[in-house]
């Protein structure tokens, strides 16, 4: 992915190309790393994660923002190209100190001849010049666990000699010392398992273990999911509900469920669960009650509803509210389909 993120007014100036790898008597001197000779001092580099979520070992992108940011007095201008593989790097390695293998298209980009094309970016004193990128461009994650992602951006571009050792991630930078990041911690977890309902089921973050839905009541069922929200563990909080019916509810995203193919209702409901988590959807379902109390539980064999009084901390007030949750039992396990709120105003 080659996203580009722009703050501030600096601008795009030439665009050039030339031909890679080539031999290491060819360096040429460059005109911008001496331009830079006194800016780098103050440049930033950083990296974050572009939209941080739980990642798993198969094919989902790991994207990772990378910002340069230039706090010296002067201007500071280096060579993004088009194929970005031959501006950044990263090294990722397990806590064992493990660099993870490159990923196979990134060694074909770099150790074939081909002409590069690239701008030279201007970014002036004060501003910030941002791109994302997939880390699965980069290296093999292939397996689970917890790794240490620190990226490197080369001013001159990313040089590789006839000589040199792909496997052993060596670049030229063409004279111009390469920047370094900070470090951000990476966990890969193993491939998700599908539920009962083909969703997949979430993981205990703090032990690693598979969370299986158990065969509860329905009263306990929504008991586990209410303390689940108190205690934030979004992991337990999701278990026990069925998200492809709740968000069915609303027609708009119902009709576009039924036009979407496998892969795209496996990312509406990633991107669901992400509104309920940052409640731009459902907010009344996912805001944390101080305290609940159960009031009444029915169900037949197929369907269920549990009446929940919650208690909701305000400022200098507590608000009431009475929640009445339907569940349906799918596979011998009762799950949360869909809800209702009724406020009963203040104590």
């Amino acid at each position: 992915m080659n996203n580009m993120y722009r703050f501030g007014a600096a601008a795009l100036l030439a665009i050039s190309g030339f031909i890679l790898p080539f031999s290491a008597g060819a360096a040429e001197t460059s005109a911008t790393a001496g331009a830079n000779a006194g800016a780098s001092a103050g440049v930033d580099f950083s990296i974050r994660f572009f939209d941080k979520r739980i990642y798993y070992v198969e094919s989902d992108p790991v994207y990772v923002q990378i910002t340069i940011t230039n706090h010296s007095s002067s201007t500071y201008r280096f060579k993004l190209a088009d194929e970005r593989a031959f501006s950044v790097d990263f090294d990722i390695r397990s806590v064992t100190n493990r660099s993870l293998e490159q990923a196979d298209a990134l060694i074909r980009k770099r150790t074939q001849y081909q002409q590069i094309f690239f701008r030279e970016i201007a970014v002036e004193t004060g501003e910030s010049f941002s791109f994302v990128e997939d880390l699965r461009d980069y290296v093999n994650l292939k397996q689970p666990g917890s790794f240490i992602v620190q990226a490197r951006v080369f001013p001159e571009l990313y040089r590789t000699t006839v000589s040199s050792s792909i496997s052993a991630n060596v670049g030229n930078t063409g004279g111009a010392a390469a920047l370094e990041s900070n470090r951000l911690n990476l966990n890969i977890r193993p491939p998700a398992i599908p539920g009962p309902d083909g969703i997949p089921l979430d993981m205990n973050v703090a032990t690693n273990a598979v969370l299986i839905r158990e065969r509860l009541a329905p009263d306990q069922v929504v008991e586990y999911m209410l303390s689940a929200r108190q205690k934030s563990q979004w992991e337990r909080f999701f278990l026990y509900l069925d998200l492809e019916s709740m968000l069915a509810r609303d027609g708009v995203r119902q009709r576009r469920w039924l036009a979407e193919g496998e892969e795209g209702r496996r990312r509406m409901l990633e991107d669901y669960r992400k509104e309920l988590q940052s409640s731009v959807s459902d907010g009344d379902i996912s805001v944390i009650p101080t305290e609940f109390t159960m009031q009444q539980t029915r169900y037949n064999n197929d369907e269920g509803t549990v009446v929940v009084l919650e208690k909701f901390r305000v400022g200098n007030f507590t608000e009431l509210k009475r929640y009445t949750y339907n569940l349906e039992q799918k596979n011998n396990i009762w799950v949360i389909v869909n809800y209702s709120v009724v406020n009963l105003g203040t104590e």
